[in-house]
């Protein structure tokens, strides 16, 4: 009988690279043609309404390329990333409010120590529907490449915590390539990666994850900040006399040392959080 090989969880994640490459570029390229951008014209702006459907091709074809690994290559159900809804939804609402609440705190504070200047609102009803399916398809696509099935299989070879820094290490250099981004907009991002990925390290859960990646994105946008250096559009205006390490820049909140201090602080809460779980699971002895 032939012996089946058994593939180790980085060897899937290198196996994976070229065919997602190759598949969500194709799937881009459609959404592009689709929604008529102009290919031949290199400073050709993207409207929000064609951002939008790339984004939207850009999750089908990661949902695709992912759903095919976990059917042949890990054989287990696509829902195994983390979708399991029981018990669970809590956890969505939890990361909505996390990420809502650091960013309306962030703005806040900045506004206090005079680091931006409130200037008008821009409301667009139409536009902020956009922005909200845009952050809604951006977070799902992410989080189902880098925690559900990036980080989940780094955790089938390496300790967890191993397996969280290189996740995040490829969550930073996958966004290498934004506008405005500097070192510290890499430090920041990779920080980012530890803050969405380290739930899933205790759960195995997408759920939390994908709420708070899309609340930070969307509020970070609707008051008046880039998102990883993307100008979109905003709700808030405001100006800043001098662009720094305070109030993030080009670069948006999450170039900010406060935005840095908040993701921390919630990582040792999340991790003292689940270690005191965990001992008070192991201490309770059974009858």
């Amino acid at each position: 009988m032939r012996k089946e090989i058994k593939v180790k969880g980085w060897q899937r994640i290198l196996t994976m690279i070229i065919p997602y490459l190759l598949i969500v570029g194709i799937f881009q390229l459609i959404g592009g043609a689709i929604s008529g951008v102009d290919f031949n014209n290199l400073n050709f702006q993207k409207s929000s309404e064609q951002t939008l459907i790339i984004s939207f091709f850009s999750l089908l074809g990661t949902s695709l390329v992912v759903w095919i690994f976990m059917k042949y290559i890990d054989k287990e159900n696509f829902i195994e990333l983390g979708f399991h809804t029981k018990n669970r939804l809590n956890e969505f609402y939890l990361g909505f409010l996390i990420g809502a609440v650091i960013m309306i705190s962030g703005f806040v504070l900045l506004q206090f120590l005079d680091e931006i200047n409130f200037q008008k609102t821009l409301f667009n009803f139409e536009e902020l529907i956009y922005s909200m399916l845009l952050f809604l398809a951006v977070s799902i696509t992410e989080e189902v490449l880098f925690r559900g099935y990036i980080l989940r299989n780094l955790m089938l070879s390496f300790n967890k915590y191993f397996a969280l820094i290189l996740s995040s290490s490829l969550f930073s250099l996958m966004h290498g390539f934004n506008p405005n981004i500097d070192l510290f907009g890499l430090v920041s991002i990779f920080i980012a990666g530890i803050f969405l990925g380290i739930t899933y390290i205790h759960t195995k859960n997408l759920w939390f994850p994908i709420a708070l990646h899309f609340s930070w994105n969307f509020f970070q946008t609707v008051l008046g900040f880039n998102v990883s250096g993307k100008d979109i559009y905003s709700v808030v205006e405001f100006s800043m006399k001098e662009k720094t390490l305070l109030n993030g820049g080009n670069f948006g909140f999450e170039g900010s040392i406060f935005s840095i201090i908040a993701m921390i602080i919630t990582i040792a809460i999340i991790s003292i959080y689940y270690q005191r779980k965990k001992l008070s699971t192991t201490s309770v002895k059974p009858q």
